[in-house]
């Protein structure tokens, strides 16, 4: 079998031109050098390299080995360094998974700092449909889940970053806008457009309309923020989304906030990740951030 010692030693043996200099710098006896290259050539049944006078000249064999020697040592050496800063906490992908639709928006005030400050660590996110949330976690598909739900499981760990209040969006001018608050009922006599997560999750369903045994005139779902506020506008129906994501949309669109119920509808979002990563550099770094932002 060729190891990476036979690799080293033929490097060594190109670049200085001769066993004593290539022993010397590999602090080996000569003797040594030469026993481990014997060794070798018995297994592989060829000459790496014969004399010519003081000279040594490579084999065909040899100089097959030292091709091999040039591409590959780089690439150890490499992967050293590399697992060597992964061990560090310093370097490495972070796999995020995200189960709720507008924690996307909120993340990306994470990431652009984040990949500042961690130039060796990639970013990787999933959105819900793509992996199985607690199961995710806990198979390594992801490192970091964003959720409002979390679970009490042995091996997780759930940090709340940050609170929000889930409001009703209308347009400007709707029938329902200057109102202080809506109830259930107002909610009921319009179109709801959310975005397409089972009703069971969605905190206008089970904080606001489940509890009062009623439902929306029509349910419409779709997948992003911006098409689905464009939707309000031209009057196609309302929206429940967090109101800080309302806020900034409402610099540049015609919507109005309005709290759910007279005391509001309040969430936290959790970061779940595994115990035994709780002491990597590059993960605490990111929850440090979530809090932060």
């Amino acid at each position: 079998m060729i190891e990476r010692s036979h690799l080293t030693i033929v490097l060594e043996v190109d670049r200085l031109g001769s066993l004593t200099a290539a022993a010397d710098a590999l602090c080996l006896t000569q003797s040594a050098l030469s026993h481990s290259i014997g060794k070798l050539e018995s297994r592989i049944g060829t000459k790496i390299w014969s004399r010519e006078g003081r000279r040594l000249r490579f084999t065909p064999a040899g100089n097959a080995l030292l091709s091999l020697a040039k591409r590959l040592l780089p690439q150890f050496e490499h992967a050293e360094q590399v697992i060597g800063q992964i061990a560090q906490g310093q370097r490495g992908v972070l796999r995020i998974g995200i189960e709720c639709h507008p924690c996307h928006q909120w993340l990306l005030g994470i990431v652009a700092p984040y990949l500042r400050c961690w130039p060796d660590v990639d970013v990787d996110v999933k959105q819900q449909f793509q992996f199985g949330g607690i199961g995710a976690l806990f198979s390594h598909d992801i490192d970091i889940l964003v959720t409002p739900d979390p679970l009490d499981r042995t091996g997780l760990v759930f940090e709340p970053v940050y609170g929000y209040e889930q409001v009703l969006v209308v347009a400007v001018g709707h029938r329902l806008d200057g109102r202080c608050y809506v109830e259930p009922k107002h909610v009921a006599e319009e179109t709801l457009i959310t975005y397409p997560v089972e009703v069971e999750r969605l905190d206008v369903f089970s904080s606001f309309l489940l509890p009062a045994k009623l439902r929306p005139k029509r349910h419409q779902t779709i997948e992003t923020t911006d098409i689905m506020l464009h939707m309000v506008v031209a009057g196609r129906g309302v929206a429940a989304l967090p109101r800080w994501l309302v806020d900034e949309y409402a610099t540049s669109l015609p919507i109005r906030a309005i709290r759910l119920g007279r005391k509001g509808v309040h969430k936290q979002i959790y970061i779940g990740i595994r115990k035994r990563d709780g002491d990597t550099d590059f993960v605490k770094s990111f929850l440090q951030m979530a809090r932060d932002r």
